[in-house]
């Protein structure tokens, strides 16, 4: 099962990598990184490739919700100083 799941991660990050390509956007690298805490993993990740920014959305959860669940795009805007783009 995680072969297939990789598999159509890689074709998923082709086609975006295609369409972005198409659109006249430079595409560095489109990776896919496992890590027990996923904002670490992006900003580390950007660090690494020298990326010139982050795109991520945000649910805009609040209140207890917020609290309880956490926001890992509250955590990479805390944790990194490479700009971070928050699409809603």
């Amino acid at each position: 099962v995680q072969k297939q799941v990789k598999a159509r991660i890689e074709t998923h990050l082709a086609a975006i990598a295609d369409k972005a390509k198409a659109a006249g956007v430079k595409v560095a690298a489109l990776r896919h990184v496992e890590h027990d805490h996923p904002w670490r993993a992006i900003v580390d990740t950007a660090k690494e490739i020298g990326a010139s920014i982050i795109v991520m959305s945000s649910h805009g959860r609040r209140g207890l919700s917020a609290l309880v669940i956490g926001s890992e795009t509250h955590k990479v805007l805390t944790h990194t100083d490479i700009p971070v783009l928050v699409c809603r």
